[in-house]
């Protein structure tokens, strides 16, 4: 069992002893980005505010890998979000900055908790069952893993997961809806789309014997539009660099199997066929530059650091079951670094370019190099008092409650690889479709009013489609959501009422104050 360590101004380290309470104005559970923001948020708005992280890192992907922000329109990124990359780029002698180190990111948000006198707790998870106790529609209190119970007066679930929200319990979606249930075109198994991610050359999933390669799964592919539980790709986003005084070499994981990567070898081999030449590494990988001689990878191609089909039951999964979902996903991501360096069946000068390239001594340095966060780009998505849909990024463009804006492209990776009719094998999934900057409404974090809980709101797994959620998932989005959700329970506890009952001009009005766009 974790032991709860809870850090305060100073980082002081305090562990409090199993069963012992303590209260405050505003339980936040999940030190994401999102988190983070919705801490700072209501603390800047008077409460005492408790930010409570189920490992031993703070800050989510941002701290975790993702290193190169997805941004989009930069001009609707205001408020704490924006202060971040300002912060960010201070630390380099710049106004701004997209494009970071990861360990750059973890000091400010450290040093944005200090200055704003949360109280952060780290090491320590809900209680996988029986973990939230509530009275009369609202939650009174929730237990964390060694039995410290913490009180509040309002609580935040922003975890990737869900699992306070689920908890609670609040009713909640997963997968991909169908282009019927909410009139999305969008929606449901997919076509074709861009090149970039899909096989642009023939390859066999098939073994000499006639079953599937690893990698693939059996299919069959539903009817276009079909809704289904199946999840879009996570995997690590890397941290490398070519400097080889900075450099940890490409770790060979336990239990490597070059044969798990037999369709890889295939289609470097057909890659290398129909262009009369092997592929580069940038055929393989995205390769984003950052500062300090750095690249955050992202996956590429029809084969990549995406671990398709290896996350479909994530967002329902019980810990330990998850647990063995990240140490899978992270020997898949190190066995295709790995392969790539070291397989003779790879090039020598697809080989040689891999192996210019190492983990940064410099960041994780606690896990020799290697990202701390699986970069879970979707799991639960509440059903609120507001589904965001398809056509609140594209046309229904404006809000009345708005607590910030998005503009990312409705992005999802593949859900699944699978054979086709023709003997060959395809990815299926992947949505990469623009939108207009649009209006976030407050609804969105609001669990419905039918289901009777007054003091939860829910600014990461939050009330949107499949479709919708592949932009709002977004990094910078997240801290915006936070910060109106922080702003909100502020309101909420200082006028004694439930979060439903939170004027939106004194919220909008407060955003405003603190540098939020809400509008264009």
């Amino acid at each position: 069992m974790r032991r709860a360590f809870f850090l305060g101004l100073m980082l002081t380290v305090v562990g409090y002893c199993s069963g012992e309470t303590k209260e405050f104005d505003f339980a936040v559970y999940g030190a994401t980005a999102g988190g983070i923001a919705t801490a700072i948020s209501a603390s800047r708005q008077g409460l005492k505010v408790v930010l409570i992280e189920p490992s031993h890192h703070i800050g989510g992907m941002v701290t975790g890998g993702l290193s190169h922000t997805d941004n989009g329109d930069p001009r609707v990124i205001g408020g704490i979000s924006r202060e971040f990359f300002e912060r960010v780029g201070a630390h380099y002698g710049e106004p701004l900055e997209w494009n970071f180190e990861p360990h750059v990111a973890d000091q400010v948000f450290h040093e944005m908790l200090r200055q704003a006198k949360v109280t952060l707790v780290v090491d320590s998870g809900l209680r996988e069952k029986g973990g939230v106790s509530k009275r009369q529609g609202r939650i009174v209190s929730i237990t964390l893993e060694n039995g410290t119970i913490i009180q509040a007066k309002i609580f935040a679930d922003c975890t990737y997961e869900g699992d306070l929200m689920a908890e609670a319990p609040v009713p909640y979606a997963w997968g991909r809806e169908s282009t019927a249930q909410y009139g999305e075109s969008l929606a449901g198994v997919r076509g074709r789309q861009r090149p970039d991610h899909h096989f642009n050359v023939r390859v066999s999933p098939y073994t000499a014997s006639g079953s599937l390669l690893p990698l693939v799964q059996p299919g069959p592919k539903g009817p276009i539009g079909t809704g289904d539980k199946k999840v879009q790709a996570y995997s690590y986003r890397l941290c490398l660099t070519d400097q080889a005084s900075n450099e940890i070499p490409l770790p060979k994981p336990n239990g490597y199997d070059p044969k798990q990567y037999e369709l890889l070898a295939r289609l470097i081999a057909a890659i290398t066929k129909a262009q009369g030449h092997p592929p580069t590494m940038k055929q393989m990988v995205i390769m984003s530059p950052l500062r300090g001689n750095k690249f955050d990878i992202n996956s590429f191609g029809a084969v990549s650091t995406d671990d398709i089909g290896a996350s479909w039951d994530y967002p329902t999964a019980g810990y330990t079951r998850r647990a063995a979902i990240w140490q899978d996903h992270s020997s898949y991501v190190a066995g295709f670094m790995y392969f790539l360096a070291h397989d003779p069946s790879v090039p020598d000068s697809l080989r040689s370019e891999i192996s210019r390239y190492g983990l940064a001594k410099d960041e994780f340095t606690d896990a020799q190099g290697w990202p701390w966060q699986l970069y879970i780009r979707e799991s639960r998505r509440m059903l609120g008092e507001y589904v965001v849909t398809q056509k609140d990024i594209q046309t229904d463009l404006v809000k009345p409650d708005s607590i910030g804006m998005g503009s990312y492209q409705s992005d999802s990776h593949n859900v699944e690889r699978i054979p086709t009719a023709d003997g060959a094998v395809e990815n299926e999934g992947e949505m990469y479709t623009p939108t207009k900057p649009y209006e976030i409404p407050y609804r969105l974090i609001l669990p419905r009013r039918q289901d009777g809980l007054t003091n939860l709101l829910v600014p990461v797994c939050f009330s949107a489609s499949h479709v919708a959620y592949s932009t709002l998932r977004m990094e910078p989005q997240y801290m915006i959501i936070g910060q109106g959700a922080g702003v909100a329970a502020a309101i909420a506890i200082q006028k004694n009422v439930n979060v439903y009952d939170v004027p939106v001009k004194e919220l909008q009005t407060r955003l405003l104050a603190g540098k939020a766009i809400l509008h264009q």
